[in-house]
């Protein structure tokens, strides 16, 4: 898909679609009630992405104490702040988003998802598997100095 046409769909569209959206729920139960929500959403995620966010901070901490690199808690964290952004903006659609991902197992999906799909993670190849395709083989010579 061309970039240009999904960041007009995400920057015109998206507005849009929750603008009609906010003015059907505010006709169906009020104007004050769904204003209400709408703020009550953005408070709730907010206290929410701060928890998650201790938590994935805590599991950082303990990966670099196991001498690991802690990549995938990196990429969650960077979700979490995504999370927190369509909190705030008002709207009952990227509430939905937010909070989805705000649910530690359809995060840790949605990371391994897009390490798949770039191709930066693959599946394991099981142990004695010959089809390693071209095995980089280093061919040189070499002598000692100590003799």
């Amino acid at each position: 898909m061309n970039p240009a046409l999904l960041l007009l769909l995400l920057f015109v569209g998206l507005p849009l679609f929750e603008l009609y959206f906010l003015i059907q729920v505010g006709s169906e139960f009020g104007a004050i009630p769904t204003i209400a929500l709408s703020v009550f959403t953005a408070v709730l995620g907010g206290m929410l992405v701060r928890f998650q966010g201790i938590t994935t901070l805590m599991r950082v901490r303990a990966t670099l104490e196991r001498d690991e690199v802690p990549a995938l808690e990196m990429l969650e964290g960077a979700l979490l702040l995504v999370a927190g952004f369509f909190l705030l903006l008002p709207g009952f659609l990227t509430d939905f988003v937010g909070f989805l991902c705000l649910i530690p197992p359809v995060r840790r999906a949605m990371v391994l998802f897009f390490l798949r799909r770039s191709g930066t993670m693959q599946s394991p190849s099981p142990p004695g598997d010959a089809q390693t395709p071209n095995p980089k083989v280093i061919e040189g010579e070499f002598r000692r100095e100590d003799e």
